[in-house]
């Protein structure tokens, strides 16, 4: 099936809106997908970081909003 969009058309909010929802769409439908191993040597750094004082972590609702806010 063909979807076309009105990209030109849609605020940053709409696409956001968008891409959200083809997101839990796909993660709905998919069978179990393995993480990259770039992806678990990342996590380990980030932890490290956290554990150093070097970053925090934020709520997950909280960054959804501060997303939005960025991009409205």
């Amino acid at each position: 099936m063909d979807a076309t969009l009105n990209l030109k058309g849609m605020t940053i909010s709409d696409k956001l809106s968008v891409m959200e929802m083809l997101w839990d769409d796909i993660c709905r439908d998919l069978p179990d997908i393995s993480s990259p191993d770039w992806h678990g040597e990342l996590l380990k750094q980030r932890e490290m970081d956290v554990k150093q004082g070097k970053d925090e972590f934020v709520d997950w609702e909280e960054a959804k909003k501060d997303i939005w806010n960025s991009v409205s």
